[in-house]
């Protein structure tokens, strides 16, 4: 697999200039603000309040706001956007709801609009360094599905292609948040493996300039609407 940064892949892939783009699972709004600064008019919704309070306490970039909302239910007006973001994020909607969560992209898109879904693929040191605390071996399997069954809805698999984001982690502490902020339920059983979980980091992880290195493979998926 190539070596490619998530930013840069979206950025090639999607044309964003001028875009009323959806951010679905913006988390702390990095990548809200990312396309704001190429010319996106970015709607990001998040769940998390935790996440939330990060990405509205962000610098303004652009044509950008962020508000709270779930995938399975869009707070968008029907046929409002050009492209719609799942980036790490279509895993995390309960299984029950992926599919919602495509049927929501479809509704809100308009005709020739886009679906990007970004999802980091279920191997690798990263993955292996997380698995303890959350195996997400089923979650993402199930996001697959959802894509693959989102032609229902009208959206029509354009292209599929993989690659390796590698990522930069200055400490066990920062690794600690990063896995924490998407779900504070994991938050317990870092504290309970503490000592477990500290190994697995420095055994898996590479040292690098700036910390410590990991190379996360990822899958993206675009549909487009009919």
């Amino acid at each position: 697999m190539d070596k490619r940064r998530n930013a840069d892949v979206i950025v090639e892939t999607v044309r964003l200039e001028g875009k009323r783009v959806i951010d679905v699972g913006c988390g702390d709004g990095g990548l809200v603000r990312l396309m704001a600064r190429f010319g996106a008019h970015v709607l990001g919704v998040e769940c998390s309040q935790r996440q939330l309070a990060k990405a509205l306490g962000g610098p303004r970039v652009g044509d950008e706001a962020i508000v709270e909302g779930v995938g399975q239910a869009l707070p968008a007006d029907n046929d409002s956007a050009d492209v719609v973001v799942f980036f790490n994020s279509l895993h995390h909607i309960p299984i029950e709801h992926q599919a919602k969560a495509m049927a929501e992209a479809a509704r809100v898109l308009r005709a020739n609009g886009v679906v990007y879904v970004s999802e980091p693929l279920p191997y690798g040191a990263f993955f292996d360094a997380v698995r303890p605390i959350d195996d997400e071996t089923w979650v993402r399997g199930a996001a697959l599905a959802a894509i693959k069954g989102a032609w229902v809805h009208g959206l029509e698999e354009e292209a599929e292609f993989s690659y390796l984001h590698p990522m930069t982690i200055p400490d066990y502490e920062a690794f600690r948040d990063r896995i924490v902020s998407a779900n504070t339920e994991r938050e317990a059983k870092f504290r309970e493996m503490d000592a477990e979980m500290r190994d697995r980091f420095v055994r898996l992880a590479s040292p690098v300039e700036g910390g410590f290195g990991f190379e996360q493979p990822m899958r993206v998926n675009l549909l487009r609407k009919g």
